[in-house]
């Protein structure tokens, strides 16, 4: 056992001496974290801008908002779309010169909702809806009260006194959509730490795939089956250092975004057996990859395009919840949809072990095949080299 141990640290002291390794490694799965999570704002309470002169009914329509606990700005029509478009605001409300002067003369309420790009945005736009709608009563009634001859002051402070009398009913918004539903509860940077896993993971192991071939090459393969260890040893120690570096990263993202982030993984022991037989599928496909290719710089070409283009299909770069059904069933034909599906049960519905046991079993049966055949190609070339 010694031996297979010894081979791996290798492997592990390669990945430490190339400096380049440090930001691709190390800091750009963070960076990329914490792009993702920017984009996605940690206030409940949402955003709304607000277009319009001043007016009488603009300046309500912020008061009701703020009163609703939403973060209200004012700007002008073109900035709200803008910012509405960007994902700076969730939603927009324009108000024109001629619906608020409608407003001021007979009380009709008009205004122009512009809905958000983010997943909870329908959700604040029914709020939104809401509190407009509360403003469209308190008009009613006060145009009621003016037609029956009361000044419009003694209207407001009647209205006032009535709606403290009251009590004020509660809206709870039920969100029937099976995407916003699965989103819901996460936090700021739980979904792009849970796909930058998932992609780096692969990566990271594949563009190894290189390291070995420049091994093969240089003899060091050769010279290492010369030494008093068996074939068995060798071959193994190869596998378990693709697997210790796939390992490796997998803990670091999962360590680090938990503490600089507060990203929530859930129950640890679910979490880390998904990583470790992920982490043999990238293992055994590197092993693969190292084999069968000619050059080192194909096989790290080959390795980071494979890598990129199995996390985009399998839900590293999109949420797999933004999936189509039918692209959905395609993205399972990759271990990172299946890795994804099981984090995504074991935070979302906080599952254990037996309830992702068929995606566990998924990724255990293609880890055993990867690894073998990767085992077996190895062997036969360095069988063939000598």
């Amino acid at each position: 056992m010694r031996p297979v141990l010894v081979i791996a640290g290798v492997e592990l002291r390669r990945l430490q001496r190339d400096r380049s390794n440090y930001f691709f490694v190390l800091v750009l799965p963070l960076l990329l974290v914490l792009v993702i999570g920017a984009q996605f704002s940690d206030d409940s309470n949402g955003r709304v801008a607000v277009a319009g002169g001043e007016s009488t009914l603009r300046e309500n329509l912020v008061r009701a908002l703020r009163a609703d606990d939403v973060e209200v700005t004012v700007a002008s029509p073109q900035t709200v779309r803008e910012k509405v478009a960007r994902g700076r605001a969730d939603v927009g409300i324009i108000v024109s010169p001629q619906a608020a002067r409608a407003f001021a003369t007979q009380g009709d309420l008009e205004f122009t909702l512009i809905p958000g790009v983010r997943s909870d945005s329908p959700a604040l736009l029914h709020r939104a809806r809401s509190v407009l709608s509360r403003l469209t009563v308190q008009s009613g009634q006060l145009a009621a009260l003016t037609d029956r001859g009361m000044s419009r002051e003694a209207a407001r402070s009647a209205l006032a006194d009535a709606a403290q009398s009251l009590r004020r009913p509660t809206l709870e918004v039920v969100d029937v959509d099976e995407s916003a539903q699965e989103f819901s509860g996460l936090g700021q940077f739980d979904v792009g730490a849970r796909g930058q896993t998932l992609l780096f993971v692969f990566v990271t192991a594949l563009s190894g795939a290189s390291a070995l071939i420049r091994t093969r090459r240089l003899g060091v393969l050769s010279r290492t089956l010369t030494a008093p260890v068996s074939a068995r040893q060798v071959f193994a120690g190869q596998a378990l250092g693709r697997f210790a570096v796939a390992t490796f990263q997998a803990v670091y993202i999962v360590l680090l975004t938990a503490v600089l982030f507060g990203a929530d993984w859930g129950s640890p022991g679910p979490v880390l057996l998904v990583l470790l037989l992920f982490s043999a599928v990238a293992a055994g496909t590197s092993l693969l990859i190292g084999t069968v290719a000619d050059s080192d710089t194909v096989a790290s070409g080959l390795g980071i395009g494979l890598g990129l283009v199995l996390a985009a299909l399998g839900g590293g770069m999109i949420p797999l919840e933004l999936f189509g059904s039918t692209l959905r069933s395609v993205a399972h034909l990759t271990p990172h949809a299946w890795a994804y599906d099981a984090l995504a049960q074991i935070r979302g519905h906080g599952a254990g072990v037996l309830d992702v046991l068929p995606e566990l079993a998924v990724l255990a049966v293609m880890a055993l095949a990867l690894l073998s055949l990767g085992t077996w190609t190895l062997r036969r070339s360095t069988a063939r080299g000598l």
